[in-house]
């Protein structure tokens, strides 16, 4: 049970539980009021319908400022969509037109990302519940207006609460990043392991990194959207948060910069302590993180850590034995690989110790980086939302549109079925039961159904699974107890519950919803267990529509693998181009001694641009490298007859990784050189090369004498990875040469 709570910890103060606990509260509350106050039962459960549809778009780690005006146009358009289906109710032609009609102009809304995806969920939400009972044409408008003013009240409720918890919001999102960056600093201390297998530890190494990169992500969308202007009484804290997410992002750099050939490691010194110190300095590392998250999602400072003083101190004293053994002379390429290394671990060290720091200083009034003071918001993600990205998806070739094409048959299909379960009735105490909740076949299906067939296959089972326990705990608890006030309790510890655990383990979030929304029935009609059979059946005939729709037109992820593959050699190219051009003004910055004054501080506005275009580019290669690696893991789930190309994308996914981590490593040395040797400069005009699809021969030696010897490893890694990769990428399909993108040309932000 011990080893358990740290996770639960984790999950308690994280803001999946406070996104989950405001959300439910903001569904429940207008039902609540509305049947406790005033016997208005309807008109209550249509208005948490209305909140619910806006809840869908306030998930935790949204920027604020994306989420608000989302949630602003679910309200408008929720409230048309339930006038179009309450209208549409008076009569089954219309529903046979309407729906599947909704269903695909919904689920052609993914064209704009996740958000577009979540309101495209949101809309067929409200659609899908109004589909419940006929409505007379009087009916509609105030079933519209009740749907109004409950996605107004939750987007009043949420706007608001966001304003009074935006600290805890940033800390919280901050700690789930840094806890994604612990996990990631593990998979690295494994490396040096040798007892662990090489392929193991890249597998779960690119997994961990993938997830990283879409935590940092949500954390700089967060923290970076408001910054301290210095006239506000909250500047002290947003420094703090931004003080903290530029040295995780710092440590992150360098511990991508230490990626080396682990195999030449092991091979070298198989029973060397270096290693062994460098595995435990960084599980050291990667705890002391953990604290600090698991610190700041508390709003406590951390005051306990391990210290790696130890271990840094056995490495020097191994280097030492190493120089006066002769190793440093008869292998020089592989010290000067261990010493950077030590240097690596010194610097994560220091910036972890920093990082404690910022849990105990809450007046904070300077960046930790000032070169950054007015460029953070370069590196916010831009949405671009055009009507013509729609129109420009009208296509069979288009993932969106054969997506959208599914949705809608699979409504049809679960019209049907709905329609065909109507003629069977069951006599209960003298009422007529119908199946009249066929809705809920059309709500599972647009739950499972995803545009990618292995996300579809895996949300079937966990819904099926999740559906099944769910009715069988709401059986034991209608059995057991009588009471109502208990089962309103469980209704709202299963709703916050149900929410908290979308994003977390969606099995478990299916299995609370299910038995929310049993208790709510049973709350409505008392005494009657046949819904719960029925929400069971109705649940595997929408798994099984969902599954089988899953074939039509299906978008197989090999077809989108060369296209993510041309994105990253793309993002790795501009990347070196930036670091280049970084490096070569900062050697001019060196000899720019004696230059007039006005010269040396355009020269220093010119580095900074310089650095800044370095770290965008290199956040857009982070990114491209984790949409390509999560894009590989998803074919990989997808039947075997529908894999392509299975050890080329594998190849380019591990030199992908190695040409990134090498660049990150080989840029600073550069930038340090005061000209740059002829042979190492010919190399890298042949990486350049052959990341622009062009043919190129690197030389065959490169100097590596004096500090050389520290360049040279990173430089041969960049070579064989660019071969590697120009190599595979022609195996895929014939390529036609990219357009050159420069090397000077700063990145524009975005």
């Amino acid at each position: 049970m011990a080893s358990h709570l740290p996770q639960l910890q984790r999950f308690f103060y994280s803001h999946y539980f406070i996104g989950g606990l405001r959300q439910a509260i903001g569904v429940l509350l207008p039902a609540v009021v509305l049947i406790s106050l005033f016997q208005m039962y309807g008109t209550g459960m249509v208005a948490s319908v209305g909140a619910a549809c806006v809840a869908v778009i306030d998930q935790p780690g949204n920027p604020r400022r994306n989420s608000i005006n989302m949630m602003l146009v679910a309200v408008l358009l929720g409230s048309a969509t339930a006038a179009v289906t309450g209208l549409a109710t008076a009569h089954i032609l219309l529903i046979w037109l309407a729906v599947p009609a909704l269903c695909f102009l919904f689920s052609m809304l993914t064209v704009y990302g996740k958000q577009g995806g979540l309101m495209a969920f949101a809309c067929l939400l409200v659609m899908t519940l109004t589909l419940r009972t006929p409505m007379a044409p009087q009916a509609v408008l105030l079933h519209t207006i009740s749907t109004f003013l409950g996605g107004l009240f939750y987007f009043v409720y949420s706007y608001t609460m966001h304003r009074l918890m935006w600290h805890r919001e940033e800390q919280q999102t901050l700690s789930v990043a840094l806890f994604a960056t612990a996990e990631y600093v593990a998979a690295r201390a494994r490396f040096y392991d040798v007892n662990t297998d090489l392929e193991t530890c890249y597998r779960d190494l690119v997994h961990t990194q993938a997830d990283m990169i879409e935590k940092h992500q949500a954390a700089r969308n967060m923290v970076l959207r408001e910054q301290p202007t210095g006239r506000r009484r909250t500047d002290a804290r947003r420094y703090a948060s931004l003080n903290m997410f530029i040295d995780m992002v710092a440590m992150l750099d360098s511990l991508v910069a230490t990626h080396t050939d682990y195999a030449t490691l092991r091979r070298h010194l198989p029973e060397s302590d270096v290693l062994i110190f460098a595995r435990d300095t960084l599980f050291k590392l990667s705890d002391n993180i953990d604290k600090i998250a698991l610190n700041i999602s508390r709003n406590q400072p951390t005051t306990e850590r391990h210290s790696a003083k130890a271990e840094l101190r056995a490495i020097e004293y191994e280097l030492d034995q190493y120089r006066q053994s002769g190793f440093a002379q008869a292998e020089p390429e592989v010290y000067a690989l261990l010493v950077q290394i030590l240097r690596r671990l010194r610097n994560c060290t220091r910036i972890v110790e920093r990082m404690a720091k910022h849990t105990r200083n809450a007046k904070a009034s300077e960046l930790v980086d000032l070169s950054l003071e007015k460029a953070l918001g370069r590196f916010l993600s831009r949405s671009d939302i055009r009507f013509g990205m729609i129109t420009s998806n009208l296509r069979l070739d288009s993932s969106h549109f054969r997506y959208a094409i599914r949705v809608a048959v699979a409504s049809v299909l679960a019209l049907a079925a709905s329609t065909a379960l109507s003629y069977f009735a069951v006599h209960e105490a003298g009422i007529q039961v119908a199946s009249s909740h066929g809705y809920w076949i059309i709500l599972t299906i647009i739950i499972i159904l995803k545009p990618g067939y292995a996300l579809t296959r895996q949300r079937n089972g966990l819904r099926l699974a999740g559906t099944l326990l769910g009715c069988v705990l709401a059986l034991l608890l209608f059995n057991i107890n009588h009471n109502p006030n208990i089962d309103f309790a469980v209704l709202v510890v299963t709703c916050i519950v149900g929410y908290s655990l979308i994003q977390v383990n969606y099995m478990a979030s299916a299995t609370f919803t299910t038995i929310y929304i049993l208790v709510v029935f049973h709350l409505i009609s008392p005494g009657s267990n046949f819904v719960i059979g029925e929400r069971l059946v109705d649940t595997f005939i929408g798994g099984f529509v969902a599954a089988a729709c899953g074939y039509i037109l299906p978008w197989w992820e090999y077809s989108f693998m060369g296209s993510l593959a041309k994105a990253t050699r793309n993002a790795n190219q501009r990347f070196l181009a930036q670091g280049l051009h970084y490096a070569e003004l900062n050697r001019k910055s060196l000899r720019a001694t004696r230059k007039p004054q006005q010269q040396a501080a355009q020269l220093v506005d010119e580095l900074n641009e310089a650095d800044l275009a370095w770290r965008l580019a290199r956040k857009t290669c982070y990114i491209a490298f984790g949409n390509y690696a999560s894009a590989f893991y998803r074919m990989m789930s997808e039947p075997a007859r529908r894999q392509r190309h299975v050890p080329e994308l594998n190849h380019l996914l591990i030199q992908f990784h190695v040409l990134s981590s090498q660049i990150s490593a080989a840029i600073p040395l550069l930038a340090a050189l005061p000209t740059v040797p002829k042979g190492i400069q010919q190399s890298l005009d042949a990486i350049d090369a052959l990341l622009r699809d062009q043919d190129a021969k690197p030389p065959i030696s490169i100097e590596t004498d004096g500090d050389l010897a520290l360049l040279a490893y990173p430089v041969r890694q960049m070579v064989k990875a660019a071969q590697l990769i120009h190599h595979e990428m022609h195996s895929l399909e014939p390529a036609q040469a990219m357009p050159t993108l420069g090397r000077v040309k700063p990145l524009e932000s975005g």
